[in-house]
C-alpha cells in the first residue's frame, strides 16, 4: 500500500534566487536521481501530494512553490512573471539540489510552460536528463501551431485553433487589470474551486491538495498571464530543444485542445505522446499514471532509448515530424 504524503519524511530549504526566497520540499533518498516536479496556476508543491509518495521510493523528489505562490516571495510586478524569470528560479533550484547530475522533471500546467522555456536553453541538455509535460505547451509553439494552420485556411485548419481560441477565451478576463483580481478575491473559495475541478476531472474531493495560500494565489497569480500570453503568442520565437520531452495529452483539457501539440515534434528532436481521457488536473485524478510514465521516460532515458539519433523513424518520415505515441484507455 502506498504511503500517504504525511508519513513521508521531507526536508525543507530555501533557495535564494535574484531576490526570491523559493521555498522547496524535498522527499527520498538525496542521493538517488533528481526529479522535480514544478506545479501551475494558483497551485503549490501541494498539487503533487498524490504522486510524490508514487516516486519517492525510487527517486530523490523535490517539489517547490514558483514565484508569487505558496511559502515563495510574493510579487506584485508582473515583469517578475515573464518566463525567463521563471525558467532562471527552475535552474536555480536544479543547481541547489542537484549540482552535479542532471535533473528530470515532471511539470503541469504553467510549471509547464516555464519548464517549456528551460528546456530550450543552451544549457538544458546538461541540466535537463527528461521532461514530462502536463497540460502545459510550449506557447511559442502554440502560436506557430495557430499560424501555421490558418496560412492553409480549410475547414480542419480553420477549425482547430477556433476551438482553442474558445478554449482560452478565459485568459482574456484573467489578463484585464483590476477585474478578475476582484473577481477571485469576492468570490473564490475553497470549496467551490475544489468542487470545479472535482467536476471537471470527474475525480474525488479527497484526491484533490491545496495550499494554506490558495486565495491569495490565485489573485496574485494571475499576473503571470499577463506577463507572457500576448507576447509569446505575437512574437512567437523559433525554439527548438534536444532534451528528451514526453507529453502527456489530456483529451477533455479545458485550457488546451490536444491538437495544439500536434507539430510539437518539429520542435523537440526526441519525443514520446501519450494521448489520455482525463482533464486538465491529472495530479488529482490520475497520480498513478504521471508517476508510471515519469518512471518510464527515465529508465528509457538511462537505457539509452533516447540517445541523440534514435528516435524511431515513419518509414519516409523525419524523425521530428513523428513522435511516438501511446494512447491511454481511462
Amino acid at each position: 500500500m502506498t504511503a500517504s504524503i504525511s508519513e513521508i519524511p521531507a526536508t525543507e530549504r530555501t533557495v535564494h534566487h535574484r531576490g526570491f526566497d523559493l521555498a522547496v520540499h524535498e522527499y527520498g533518498d538525496p542521493d538517488a536521481e533528481t526529479v522535480i516536479l514544478v506545479h501551475g496556476w494558483p497551485d503549490t508543491h501541494h498539487l503533487w501530494n498524490g504522486v510524490i509518495p508514487l516516486l519517492a521510493d525510487r527517486f530523490h523528489v523535490v517539489a517547490y512553490d514558483t514565484r508569487g505562490h505558496g511559502a515563495s516571495t510574493h510579487t506584485a510586478r508582473v515583469a517578475d512573471f515573464r518566463l525567463a524569470e521563471l525558467a532562471a528560479d527552475f535552474y536555480a533550484v536544479a543547481d541547489a539540489v542537484s549540482p552535479d547530475r542532471p535533473v528530470h522533471v515532471l511539470a503541469h500546467d504553467w510549471g509547464s510552460v516555464q519548464v517549456w522555456e528551460a528546456v530550450c536553453e543552451p544549457r538544458a541538455t546538461d541540466r535537463i536528463a527528461s521532461f514530462t509535460s502536463v497540460s502545459g505547451p510550449n506557447l511559442d509553439h502554440l502560436a506557430a501551431w495557430v499560424r501555421a494552420r490558418l496560412r492553409k485556411p480549410g475547414p480542419r485548419n480553420i477549425w482547430q485553433p477556433f476551438t482553442q481560441l474558445l478554449s482560452s477565451a478565459y485568459t482574456g478576463f484573467f489578463m484585464t487589470p483590476g477585474l478578475p483580481r476582484l473577481a477571485f478575491g469576492l468570490l473564490a473559495t475553497e470549496q467551490r474551486w475544489r468542487r470545479f475541478i472535482q467536476i471537471m476531472n470527474n475525480t474525488a474531493p479527497s484526491t484533490i491538495f491545496f495550499g494554506p495560500t490558495l486565495k491569495q494565489d490565485m489573485v496574485n497569480g494571475l499576473l503571470i498571464y499577463r506577463a507572457n500570453i500576448l507576447a509569446h503568442m505575437l512574437e512567437p520565437r523559433e525554439r527548438t530543444t534536444d532534451v528528451p520531452v514526453q507529453l502527456i495529452v489530456a483529451g477533455r483539457d479545458i485550457a488546451v485542445r490536444p491538437a495544439g501539440y500536434d507539430d510539437s515534434a518539429q520542435w523537440v528532436s526526441r519525443l514520446w505522446r501519450r494521448d489520455v481521457p482525463a482533464g486538465h488536473w491529472m495530479p488529482f485524478s490520475h497520480p498513478e499514471l504521471l508517476a508510471t510514465a515519469t518512471t518510464e521516460l527515465v529508465d528509457a532515458v538511462n537505457d539509452g532509448e533516447f540517445a541523440a539519433g534514435s528516435a524511431e523513424k515513419i518509414p519516409g518520415e523525419d524523425a521530428r515530424q513523428q513522435p511516438r505515441r501511446l494512447r491511454v484507455a481511462d
